[in-house]
C-alpha cells in the first residue's frame, strides 16, 4: 500500500471508529497507549519542572522573538470601512478562526521550534482555542517540547502522532474536538493526510523536504555557504541543496569543504544521500542570471551571500524566505530569529508564502445601505445586471428596493 492509500486508510478509520482507531493506531505505531492523550495540567507542570532551566530560558527567548514579529504582522492588518457612496457603506474585517491544531513532529527530531511557529502565531491571530499534538519520543513523553508547547500558549496537549493525531484534529472524536484549521510540518504522511483533509478543515500550507539555495558571489566565505548548504541537507535524505554562484573558484572550495565535513558530521545518514542525490552547484555569468534562476527553483530558503544582498529584495519574487548577507542563516529562521520556519516547499513559492498570522485570520466584509435614494438607485441597477445574467430572482430583490425607496414601479406581481 502506497502512502497515499496507508493515509486515506487510516483516515477513514478514524471518521468511523473514532478514539478507538486513534488508540489502535497510536499502540500500532508508536507503542504508546496511555490512559488519556490529553496532558492535565497537573501532568504538564510535573513534565515542565523536569526541563533543564537553560532550554526554558531559550524557549522563553525564541518565543519572545516569534511573538514580537507576530504581533507586528497583525498590527499591518486593520480593518476599515468606507463609504463609497452617500449612504453606502462598506467594511472589512480581520476574524480569527476559532479553533487551530498545531502538528508538532517528533521522530527523527523533535522539532520543538514547530510549536513556537504554529502556536505563538495562532495566540497572537487571536485563535481563542489551539489544540496541539506531538508524537512520544521513543515511547516517552517529550519534556522539552511539551515545555514549548506549554510555554507558547496551547490550550491542549495531546502526546500522539501522526496521521491518526491529524485527523483526530481535523475530523474530531469522543475526546478531541474538531478544530478549523491545521498548522504544522511533518512526514510524508502527515503532509498527505493534510493534503487528504484539505476542504473539511484548513490548512497553512502543503509542504514536502526542507529546501535551500544559496546565492553566492566572489566575496563568499566557501566554508560557510558549504556550512549552510549542509546544515539543511541533514533534515532527511530528500533535502535539496543547490549553490548558484558567480565564482568559479568559490563552487569548486565550496565542493571540497563540503566532501570534508561530511564525513564528520553527526547526521550524515541524512545529509550525505541528500547531497550526493539532491545537491547541485551552478556557475553562472552575473547575478541577473543567479538571481532569475533561484526565482525558477522557487526554493523554501534562499540564502543571498553576496557584497550587497539586499539588491535581491527588488530582483527576486519567488522564494519562501530570503536571508541577506553571512551574519544571517538559514538556522536562525529554522531556530531562534523570529520569523516563521513554516514555509512553502517544492515550487509553491510561486503563488505563496509561508506561515503567518493572516493564516489563522478570516478576512471578512459587511455591507450596510442606509440612505433611501441609493438603496433605489443599487435596486435598478441590480435589476438590469440581474436580468442580463437571467437571474430573475436576483433582479426581483434589486426590483422590490427600486419600488419601496424610489419611484420605480414593480412589472411583476405576488
Amino acid at each position: 500500500m502506497n502512502v497515499k492509500e496507508s493515509v486515506a486508510s487510516i483516515i477513514d478509520d478514524v471518521r468511523e471508529r473514532g478514539d478507538a482507531a486513534v488508540r489502535e493506531f497510536s499502540a500500532r505505531f508508536d507503542g504508546w497507549s496511555p490512559e488519556s492523550f490529553l496532558l492535565d495540567r497537573e501532568s504538564i507542570d510535573r513534565i515542565v519542572e523536569r526541563v533543564d532551566d537553560q532550554a526554558l530560558e531559550d524557549i522563553r527567548f525564541v518565543q519572545q522573538q516569534v511573538r514580537r514579529f507576530a504581533e507586528h504582522q497583525r498590527a499591518s492588518m486593520t480593518d476599515f470601512e468606507v463609504e463609497t457612496l452617500p449612504g453606502v457603506r462598506l467594511g472589512q474585517r480581520h476574524v480569527p478562526v476559532t479553533a487551530s491544531g498545531a502538528y508538532v513532529p517528533g521522530g527523527r527530531y523533535p522539532l520543538t521550534a514547530s510549536a513556537h511557529m504554529t502556536i505563538v502565531t495562532a495566540k497572537v491571530a487571536g485563535v481563542s482555542r489551539v489544540a496541539a499534538c506531538t508524537p512520544p519520543l521513543r515511547g516517552q513523553i517529550p519534556p522539552v517540547t511539551v515545555a514549548a508547547m506549554r510555554m507558547a500558549g496551547a490550550d491542549e496537549i495531546y502526546v500522539l502522532g501522526g496521521v491518526h493525531a491529524v485527523a483526530a484534529l481535523a475530523l474530531g472524536t469522543e475526546s478531541i474536538a474538531r478544530v478549523n484549521i491545521l498548522a504544522g510540518p511533518g512526514n510524508a504522511y502527515v503532509a498527505e493526510a493534510k493534503r487528504q483533509l484539505f476542504g473539511e478543515v484548513g490548512i497553512d500550507l502543503f509542504a514536502g523536504p526542507t529546501e535551500i539555495l544559496v546565492i553566492a558571489d566572489d566575496s563568499a566565505d566557501a566554508f560557510v555557504v558549504a556550512v549552510d548548504l549542509l546544515s539543511q541537507a541533514e533534515h532527511g535524505p530528500d533535502s535539496p541543496a543547490v549553490l548558484i554562484t558567480t565564482s568559479a573558484p568559490l563552487a569548486a572550495a565550496v565542493r571540497e569543504y563540503i566532501e570534508q565535513l561530511l564525513p564528520g558530521m553527526p547526521t550524515r545518514d541524512y545529509a550525505g544521500p541528500a547531497w550526493r542525490d539532491h545537491g547541485e552547484i551552478h556557475v553562472v555569468g552575473s547575478l541577473d542570471e543567479a538571481y532569475t534562476l533561484a526565482d525558477r527553483y522557487a526554493f523554501e530558503h534562499v540564502e543571498v551571500l553576496t557584497a550587497e544582498p539586499r539588491k535581491a529584495l527588488d530582483a527576486m519574487r519567488d522564494y519562501g524566505a530570503l536571508f541577506l548577507g553571512e551574519k544571517t542563516c538559514v538556522s536562525f529562521g529554522d531556530k531562534v530569529i523570529g520569523t516563521n520556519h513554516v514555509l512553502p516547499t517544492r515550487g509553491a513559492a510561486r503563488y505563496t508564502g509561508g506561515l503567518w498570522v493572516g493564516k489563522f485570520l478570516k478576512t471578512v466584509t459587511y455591507q450596510e445601505v442606509t440612505d433611501p435614494a441609493a438603496s433605489a438607485m443599487l435596486g435598478e441597477v441590480c435589476g438590469r445586471a440581474s436580468r442580463v445574467e437571467l437571474f430573475e430572482g436576483h433582479a426581483r430583490s434589486g426590483d422590490v428596493r427600486a419600488a419601496k425607496y424610489g419611484e420605480a414601479q414593480l412589472t411583476w406581481k405576488p
